[in-house]
Parts: C-alpha cells; sequence; structure tokens
C-alpha cells in the first residue's frame, strides 16, 4: 500500500483530497506546513493547524507538523522583497510551490517514509509515454496550473492532485456527505504573511519607501508617489498629480525606476502595453516550445490565455503576443498547449 503525506492547509480541498485518497485505499497522514509570519500582522496559521487537526481525526488518519518557516521567509518572502525593490512585480506563489510544497515538504516528505506527497490544487497529472504532463483541473474557474509551472518531471512523479478532477462545487457536495467538518469553511484569500494589510505598509518594514518625483513622456515632473517599489505597471492609483494635471484622463504606469524613485505616467494605456517580451528563467517540463506552432500564454493568474508565438534567443525566450498587454517585469508568463501546462519563465 503505497503512503501518502497529503498537505492540510485547514481548508476544504485538502481535506478533500485526503478524504479521496484514503477511499483509492492510499496509506494517507495529513501533515500542517507551517509557514513563516511577520510579528505585526495577524495571521490564521493557528486556527488553520487546528481545522487541519480536526480533518486529521475526522478521517481517522495520522496528523503530523513541519516547521518550514526559514525555508518559506528565505525563499519566498526575501525573494519577494528583493523584486519589489528591484521594480518588479514577483509571483510568491509559484516560488511556494516550487521551494516549499514541492521543495522542502517533498524531501521531508519522501525522508519520513512517503511515497508521494498531496496537495489540494486544482491541477492533473497525465502520464505519457514515460513522462509525466501538467495538465489543467477540471474546473476552469478554479483551474491552478499557472502556480505550478516550475514543477520538474521528479515534482509530478511524486505527487498526487485528487481534487483536480472535480468541479469546486462537486468538493464542498463530498466534503459535506462524508461530514468533514471544515465543509463550509471559506477559501482563504492571498497569502498568508501579507493578509488584510497593503502591500505598500508591508513592503515599509523590508525597503526604505521613500517620496519621488512622477514624471510625464518628457520627463516633467507632474506629481509625487510614496515610494516606487510598491508599484506596479499600468497602475492608475496611489499616486498624486499636482493641479494642472488632476482633472486630466486617467495617467497610468508605464515605467518603474527604483534607483531613482521615479514613475513615469502616461495618459495612453497602450504605453504600458506590449507584444513581444523577453522571459528568462525559463523552466519546461517536459520538451522545449516548437518553432512555428502557436501556443497560448497567461501573464497573470486567471487571465483569459491568448496566442502566442514562442521563439527562443540566444539566452532568453522571446514571446509574441497576438494583441497588446500590460506586462510588469517579475511576472510569470505560463505557456499551454491546450491543457497541457509546458512551463513558463519571468518576465524580463
Amino acid at each position: 500500500m503505497s503512503k501518502v503525506f497529503v498537505g492540510l492547509s485547514g481548508g476544504v480541498d485538502s481535506a478533500v483530497a485526503a478524504r479521496l485518497l484514503l477511499d483509492q485505499g492510499y496509506e494517507v497522514t495529513g501533515v500542517f506546513i507551517k509557514i513563516w509570519q511577520p510579528e505585526f500582522i495577524e495571521c490564521t496559521w493557528e486556527e488553520d493547524r487546528l481545522s487541519a487537526k480536526r480533518v486529521a481525526a475526522a478521517l481517522g488518519i495520522p496528523f503530523r507538523e513541519i516547521d518550514l518557516s526559514d525555508e518559506y521567509k528565505t525563499q519566498v518572502v526575501e525573494d519577494m522583497i528583493r523584486g519589489y525593490e528591484s521594480g518588479r512585480t514577483p509571483n510568491p506563489d509559484v516560488l511556494c510551490n516550487r521551494h516549499i510544497k514541492f521543495g522542502a515538504f517533498r524531501i521531508w516528505a519522501k525522508a519520513h517514509g512517503a511515497d508521494k506527497i498531496a496537495t489540494g490544487h486544482y491541477a492533473r497529472i497525465v502520464a505519457r509515454d514515460g513522462q509525466y504532463e501538467l495538465h489543467r483541473g477540471k474546473d476552469v474557474s478554479k483551474d491552478q496550473a499557472y502556480f505550478l509551472n516550475m514543477l520538474t518531471q521528479d515534482d509530478l512523479r511524486d505527487a498526487l492532485f485528487p481534487v483536480g478532477h472535480y468541479s469546486k462545487k462537486d468538493i464542498r457536495a463530498i466534503a459535506r456527505r462524508v461530514g468533514l467538518p471544515n465543509a463550509a469553511r471559506p477559501d482563504s484569500q492571498g497569502l498568508c504573511f501579507v493578509g488584510d494589510v497593503r502591500i505598500g505598509d508591508f513592503l515599509t518594514r523590508f525597503i526604505p519607501l521613500t517620496s519621488g518625483p512622477v514624471l510625464d513622456m518628457q520627463g516633467v515632473v507632474i506629481g509625487t508617489h510614496a515610494g516606487s517599489a510598491q508599484y506596479t505597471i499600468g497602475q492608475r492609483h496611489g499616486f498624486t498629480l499636482d493641479v494642472t494635471h488632476s482633472d486630466e484622463k486617467p495617467h497610468y504606469i508605464v515605467r518603474i525606476d527604483t534607483k531613482e524613485n521615479t514613475l513615469t505616467v502616461s495618459t495612453d494605456l497602450s504605453d504600458a502595453q506590449c507584444e513581444r517580451i523577453l522571459v528568462h528563467d525559463a523552466h519546461w517540463i517536459n520538451e522545449e516550445p516548437t518553432k512555428g506552432k502557436s501556443y497560448t500564454v497567461e501573464l497573470r493568474y486567471h487571465q483569459k490565455p491568448m496566442p502566442a508565438c514562442v521563439i527562443r534567443t540566444a539566452d532568453e525566450w522571446e514571446l509574441e503576443l497576438s494583441s497588446l498587454q500590460i506586462v510588469s517585469s517579475g511576472q510569470s508568463a505560463v505557456i499551454y498547449d491546450g491543457d497541457r501546462c509546458f512551463g513558463g519563465g519571468i518576465v524580463s
């Protein structure tokens, strides 16, 4: 009988994942993963832990805990802070899956006797010709393949995504039917370590945010901002324009210079958009994209997939998009062929 360690977050998805695996005959252990949280933010991890423990008790499975606070802080939080500090817009969820759930947790689980690990992600793993492919979850509205684009063949070989074949409605119904104690618990929103705090308020604890000039496209100072590191391309709020510009059309951020601490804005949204982007640190789950073939790309989670050509350059990849898009450096560009996630990279 295969042993599976399920990452129990306290939410309904991972709870049902554990129940489905029991029904399939696996020997299941529930594991609560503690991550880092700053002292100045109220986090729900203790409530999450209690919920996970109650789920394990209701299912009659062993319950274990692992503290990955240090790993989370150094490999997720600090990377995110460095990104904002450099004017990029990073994706901590992608880093969490790569380094924590399918990094430190997977290694720990295997060392403690697990054959596989499982999570409550809405995604599917397809074994084909000796390879493992990552596919979208059945529920398009909940699909999370985007956040899993950095997984490797070893990760997919050792992973199970039991809820990926169900809709969220199905999962709630299963939870109620089998009497899980968290069947009606609301889904978590956002990252625990940020909580309800504005990203700018969070960053001020780690980055010296100081006010600076807002420039127009000619480099003329037309306003002020509260610290360039906390803004993103395309943003139209959070900065102040002088009286002569305050009643004009909306101004969009088109350039962020954290070294000079300036924002450049334009009333023309197309100045913040592009049709070609470069991607570095590309990772392909199976083979590289085929030259000349049309794929689809998502530049943000749950963005409507758009057609794109993927071209290999000297040391980066270039994406030719089918339409103008607002793109920020640091975002994850994730490539798909139908429902199959090819992988992706970081926007340069």
